[in-house]
């Protein structure tokens, strides 16, 4: 039973995972690097490294990685403000904190 969980994953983390790294490492990029890379290119609007990004995994990879990072963010801000996390999170998008 074990041996079939274990391949599964490895299904999933082969699926998570599309194209070797440019810099010469032959460890292929995950979504969370994606993801990183991504959000850091548009927050500093350089499109070119965000098109990069995107093309390092699924785009429905890239959602989820983009996804974890932000509720890993606002769970972060929260916490150094003292503050909820839906308190942070509308705060960031502008919106009036209800």
């Amino acid at each position: 039973m074990w041996g079939r969980v274990r391949r599964a994953g490895d299904r999933v983390a082969h699926a998570l995972r599309t194209e070797p790294k440019t810099d010469g490492d032959r460890r292929p990029h995950n979504l969370f690097e994606a993801a990183a890379s991504y959000v850091t290119a548009c927050a500093e609007d350089d499109q070119e490294r965000a098109e990069e990004a995107a093309g390092w995994v699924s785009p429905e990879a890239l959602s989820f990685g983009v996804n974890e990072l932000a509720c890993r963010a606002v769970i972060a801000l929260a916490r150094e403000r003292g503050r909820s996390p839906e308190a942070v999170a509308r705060e960031l998008l502008g919106l009036p904190t209800g």
